[in-house]
């Protein structure tokens, strides 16, 4: 492990305390990607980075913005920091900060506001406000897994923007146009990766299947084959696909089993008119098709989904066919939104015609679809042996008596705590069918014969 600062290079509060942040993150991937290097940052600039339940100096709130429910816990989470910290800097940023700047301004117990597109800014307008002289800023420095033992995976950010422009979203709003990292640069990042200790990478961008279009002759598949070549990282995942994306030479990767059998493909309507209306660039047809070839291509693969209900214009006949086609593709978890007119878009423009309680209804029908088709899932899983990457011991999980983990296809199971001896470790499923989540999800029962040596 490689050490960056002995503590007498840290930058102290006061003679017996070092100045410590938080970060507390919300919404995707790629916010957690952006959350983990703005993390790095402040621990090459001396700062000790500590859980959000933990008092701190600095604690950032990087926020969502997909929906009006993401802005308000975005405030109420500010809100909520500085009462917990009243002598703390709290800084807003993400990307409601990027779309609604002015009213986190107005937000009394903010001190500072960043868009996404100054987010680089925050380390160094920190150090200014609070009179830092010098401050040894690294942009990428080694990070102790210690620092960030919340989680065994790593985000990486490989692509951001989005050129799509659908009609309900707001992302390009506040993320700007498709660009992408070079492979260089990603191989570097987990090679980093594998000297800290992790064991999975998510590979994390706004729309993955456009990788590299703004690199010379550089593809999705020239990368995810070059990490495969390159590097030993046990697992990758990559964090979202649109159904054209997907295709036969995409899926031949998949015969290596480093890559996770986990596939999130967003659906968002099974109607081809409402698809339209949306702006998506498939149809129901060949959702399902994508849906099919994964099936044939990766043996246990798991395939989940975002849905908007109540999008304008959306008929009884239109939810059915999203309901039907939720129940065939047999998602192993679906995310359900309820539309909500978002400024700045062009749905914001069109009669919000589904009536609140329709939407609401439309809502619990396919959450219960989508509880019967994991439930369905599982089933297909049970007693199979996989490898399960388990994250730290929580004290908010069963008072401690229980850890957690994700299999490869994105399962989260449990255990009792303290029978897990390795971070990476194969485990025969077993899962209780009475109760179709349980607290966290499923559970798992297993014991120290039942685990193999670890990958790493």
């Amino acid at each position: 492990m490689i050490v960056l600062f002995e503590r007498n290079t840290r930058f102290m509060a006061n003679q017996d305390k070092y100045l410590t942040v938080a970060v507390e993150t919300h919404g995707c991937k790629l916010n957690q990607a952006d959350s983990l290097i703005l993390s790095r940052e402040f621990q090459a600039a001396g700062f000790d980075v500590v859980p959000t339940s933990s008092p701190c100096d600095v604690y950032v709130v990087n926020t969502c913005s997909v929906t009006h429910v993401a802005d308000r816990k975005g405030r109420h989470s500010a809100r909520a920091a500085k009462r917990r910290n009243p002598h703390s800097k709290v800084i807003v940023t993400g990307c409601y900060a990027e779309r609604d700047m002015e009213t986190i301004e107005a937000i009394e117990e903010v001190d500072l506001v960043f868009g996404n597109t100054s987010k680089t800014q925050i380390v160094k307008t920190v150090a200014k406000t609070l009179d830092l002289e010098g401050i040894p800023i690294e942009p990428f420095p080694d990070f102790h897994l210690s620092d960030y033992s919340w989680r065994n995976r790593a985000m990486l950010k490989i692509q951001e923007g989005c050129n799509q422009i659908c009609a309900y979203c707001i992302v390009p709003h506040v993320r700007g146009r498709e660009r992408s990292v070079p492979i260089g640069e990603i191989l570097e990042s987990i090679f980093r990766f594998e000297r800290e200790g992790f064991r999975e990478v998510v590979l994390t961008g706004t729309q993955l299947g456009s990788y590299g279009f703004d690199l010379q002759d550089t593809t999705l598949i020239d990368l995810i084959s070059s990490v495969l070549k390159c590097t030993e990282i046990p697992r990758i995942r990559l964090s979202s696909l649109q159904p054209q994306e997907i295709d036969l030479k995409l899926l031949g990767l998949w015969k290596d089993s480093r890559l996770c059998p986990h596939f999130h493909i967003p659906l968002q309507s099974g109607s081809d008119a409402v698809l339209k209306r949306m702006r998506r660039k498939y149809s129901a047809a060949d959702f399902s098709k994508a849906v099919d070839m994964v099936r044939d291509q990766v043996q246990d693969a798991s395939i989940t989904s975002d849905i908007i209900v109540g999008f304008p214009g959306e008929t009884r006949e239109d939810y059915q066919k999203t309901l039907s086609l939720c129940e065939e593709a047999g998602f192993s978890d679906v995310h359900v939104f309820k539309f909500s007119p978002r400024p700045g878009t062009s749905a914001n423009h069109l009669l919000d015609d589904v009536p609140a309680h329709e939407k609401s209804e439309r809502s619990s029908v396919l959450i219960e679809a989508g509880k019967k088709s994991f439930s369905e899932f599982r089933r297909k899983c049970h007693e199979k042996t996989m490898k399960v990457l388990w994250e730290p011991e929580t004290p908010r999980l069963h008072k401690g008596q229980l850890i957690t983990g994700l299999t490869p296809n994105y399962i989260r199971v449990q255990s009792p705590a303290g029978s897990v001896v390795e971070p990476l470790s194969d485990v025969a499923l077993r899962f209780d069918f009475e109760d179709p989540y349980g607290d966290m999800g499923i559970f798992s029962e297993h014991s120290l014969s039942e685990m193999s040596s670890p990958i790493c």
